[in-house]
């Protein structure tokens, strides 16, 4: 798919069933951008592009574009949430311990939810598994002389 035929935000905001504002248009492109960006990152990219938004208006566009699936949020243990347009398929996340970079991993077990929880959980349905991986990206790593 070339460029000229990836959808636009707006395209996206509608196909959504949302209103295409100018902030949400802001926070979808800064997204595509910059996978796994926290909020407060989000809000200055955007500050830097268009008129700053309130941090709530921030807060308000992201739970609006997290509802309709346009963006994930994801959690990594001591970090704020993070954001990103990769949605709708089975991947994981590996952490840095050093930076805190967050990079996809795609999953290679199989469909959702590619691992199971023992028998004794009590869960009757499970369709999804959330794995993170911790470590040390090879700009943290220490080099070997």
């Amino acid at each position: 798919m070339t460029p000229q035929e990836l959808p636009t935000p707006e395209d996206l905001l509608r196909a959504a069933g949302l209103r295409s504002t100018a902030p949400r248009r802001a926070v979808l492109q800064v997204v595509v951008g910059r996978p796994h960006v926290s909020a407060t990152e989000i809000a200055d990219l955007v500050g830097t592009r268009a008129r700053p938004m309130s941090r709530q208006s921030l807060h308000n566009v992201l739970d609006d574009l997290t509802g309709a699936g346009l963006l994930r949020s994801i959690q990594p243990a001591g970090s704020g949430p993070r954001y990103e347009t990769r949605v709708g398929d089975n991947h994981h996340h590996v952490v840095c311990r050093g930076c805190g970079a967050v990079q996809d991993v795609d999953c290679t077990a199989g469909p959702a939810p590619c691992l199971l929880p023992s028998p004794t959980s009590g869960f009757t349905v499970v369709d999804e598994a959330d794995v993170t991986w911790w470590g040390l990206c090879s700009s943290c790593a220490p080099t070997t002389p």
